[in-house]
């Protein structure tokens, strides 16, 4: 058994790195015709997709996965449109192989140009949300790669009938072969070997809850681009509008609640605290959210289950909100900078000089002014749909569209330059 699992991720991974030669040096319109009727195919297929994805939530809800995983994991006709919708947008963006980002010629006559190239072979590991297929998929081979595909157990007969649909549209409208991989095997040792082919998967891009981003980087050979958890804060300053602040809480907490950008901690100012939180809990708790508290927090709404240290730390992914009254707003920061994961942190404030001072002195991939967090998103961002967001800092951060899936090649012209 496992000598068939260790098969197919190298198997698949070899036809990939094969197949990215070929992907290299696509025209962009062969290229935009693919995704064209990748979208085509999912909209004509939509039946068998659901039907698939109905099994895998029946299998789920009878594991006693919590609602918000659930929420993930389900397609339904809507969720398919916008799955081609996304595709189609990625068609439309200007392809990114091939850009030159800058040129110079040097004192002796060479010329230098620095140029967007693919990345060549693009493995993503990711868990129980099926639409990851389709938005990963289009944006790798607009950006001129392969892709190694390997969704979680949860998610096994959707991805598949996913994966089937869009492969065999691709290559219909002329991509190669192997441009669209998925590893049909749920044993984590599957996952693990994909982790080390080295050599053969150029870069890694884990998207999912923090064990699995753990596992990636513990495990990993391969180079990875490291997505985060979303940890996310939304401070009420002093001189918020509360009614702005209660509309963008509610958006930012409920909306989906099981997503990386939805919020987790709520902090608010002393001077509206008395003002702001009876109000908020009401909103709250009339849409099934719990409320965990700080000591101030709970005198001011005594239903409020009182908060420990680990809940200032949990990215819970549920209609769950940790609440904590500050005294300024530098103890804000200090717990954004504290508990924070770096992905996506808010202020409501009418005070200018306050909301830049937030900009720069809170370190996220996203920071936003009188804004949801729940904007974090590459579609919501224009770039018709995203591989993840990065919380780390090198290469890429926040949203990943195409440009974050190119990396750099320098071409020099020379008319026989030698160096002296």
């Amino acid at each position: 058994m496992q000598q068939v699992q260790s098969s197919e991720a190298r198997a698949k991974a070899s036809l990939a790195k094969a197949a990215a030669r070929q992907m290299a040096v696509l025209a962009s319109d062969v290229k935009d015709r693919a995704l064209h009727a990748m979208a085509d195919a999912l909209e004509a297929n939509k039946a068998r997709i659901l039907e698939a994805n109905a099994l895998d939530v029946d299998q789920a809800k009878a594991r006693g996965i919590t609602g918000a995983l659930i929420d993930r994991l389900t397609l339904n006709e809507q969720r398919v449109r916008d799955m081609a919708e996304g595709l189609r947008q990625v068609a439309a963006l200007p392809d990114p192989v091939g850009e030159v980002l800058r040129g110079w010629v040097r004192p002796n006559g060479m010329r230098v140009s620095k140029v967007r190239v693919p990345l060549g072979v693009v493995g993503i590991i990711y868990e129980a949300r099926p639409n990851v297929t389709v938005d990963a998929a289009g944006l790798c081979l607009k950006a001129g790669n392969a892709v190694v595909l390997r969704g979680g157990s949860e998610a096994i007969r959707s991805n598949t009938a996913i994966a089937e649909v869009i492969s065999d549209a691709a290559q219909a409208a002329g991509l190669p072969h192997g441009a669209i991989n998925l590893i049909e095997s749920t044993d984590r040792s599957a996952a693990v070997e994909m982790m080390q082919l080295h050599g053969l998967i150029d870069v890694l891009i884990p998207r999912g809850g923090a064990g699995l981003i753990r596992s990636v980087v513990e495990n990993a050979k391969v180079p990875v681009i490291e997505t985060g958890t979303g940890n996310c804060h939304i401070f009420v300053a002093a001189s918020a509008d509360l009614d702005t602040a209660e509309a963008l809480l509610i958006n930012a907490k409920t909306q989906r609640p099981g997503v990386c950008n939805a919020v987790e901690t709520l902090l608010v100012h002393e001077a509206v605290a008395e003002e702001f939180l009876p109000r908020a809990a009401q909103a709250l708790t009339d849409r099934g959210v719990t409320l965990r508290g700080c000591e101030r927090a709970r005198q001011i709404v005594p239903a409020m289950e009182p908060a420990t240290e680990e809940d200032w730390a949990t990215e819970y992914l549920d209609l769950i909100l940790a609440v904590r009254v500050v005294p300024s707003f530098d103890a804000a920061v200090e717990h954004i900078s504290r508990y924070g994961t770096g992905h996506s942190e808010a202020i409501v404030t009418r005070d200018y000089r306050e909301a830049e001072r937030f900009t720069q002195c809170v370190d996220a991939a996203a920071v936003y002014v009188n804004a949801s967090t729940r904007f974090t998103d590459g579609g919501q961002f224009g770039f018709g749909a995203e591989i993840g967001i990065s919380t780390q800092k090198l290469h890429a951060r926040g949203p990943m569209g195409l440009d974050e899936l190119t990396t750099v090649k320098y071409v020099v012209h020379g008319d026989g330059h030698i160096r002296q």
